[in-house]
């Protein structure tokens, strides 16, 4: 019993490094597989962007206050641009929350706005192994594909997002010729 309750009184010390605490796994609600369903069946763009913000408030809530408290900053930090102190923070997430998918999705993100798109693009990968439905990474994933050239493996990943949300805004691109003859698959 006292051991518990020193190991509990270690985890709540972040000053000590809450690194070493990984909280259980972020409970998923019953009704979030209905919400990829009523996406994907949305009939209009604007129930889709309703249908959207559901799924973002499940996404970002993180599985104890720790974790939220780290993400909500690291949000924060991406808003005012400080890419830097807003990785580090996300640093500390992955390695506290490592399944938690949002974590890698918003270092992806931070990446991805400084034009570090090899780290964005391993990051995604890592949010998709962990919500292989999360439309945002994939969205990030095709437009840094095209941005590269990589035409084909970007209207794959497209095509991918748009069956999860056939909503997105960037569908447009599959109309988008490839920017040079022989780009990269």
């Amino acid at each position: 019993m006292k051991q518990t309750a020193l190991i509990l009184a270690f985890c709540a010390l972040p000053a000590l490094g809450h690194a070493a605490c990984v909280p259980p796994e972020k409970p998923v609600s019953e009704t979030y597989p209905a919400l990829f369903d009523a996406l994907a069946l949305s009939p209009d763009e604007t129930a889709a962007r309703d249908d959207e913000d559901t799924i973002w408030r499940e996404w970002v809530i993180a599985p104890d206050e720790i974790s939220q408290n780290l993400l909500n900053e690291a949000m924060r930090r991406i808003r005012q641009s400080d890419f830097t102190r807003a990785e580090e923070l996300l640093d500390e997430l992955i390695a506290y929350c490592p399944d938690y998918s949002e974590g890698w999705n918003q270092r992806a993100y931070a990446r991805f706005l400084q034009g570090a798109f090899d780290g964005a693009l391993t990051d995604i990968q890592e949010t998709l192994k962990r919500e292989p439905r999360h439309f945002a990474a994939l969205s990030g994933k095709v437009r840094i594909l095209f941005s590269q050239g990589r035409i084909q493996l970007a209207r794959r990943a497209l095509a991918e997002a748009l069956e999860i949300n056939p909503w997105l805004r960037e569908k447009r691109m599959l109309k988008l010729e490839p920017l040079y003859e022989n780009s990269r698959t």
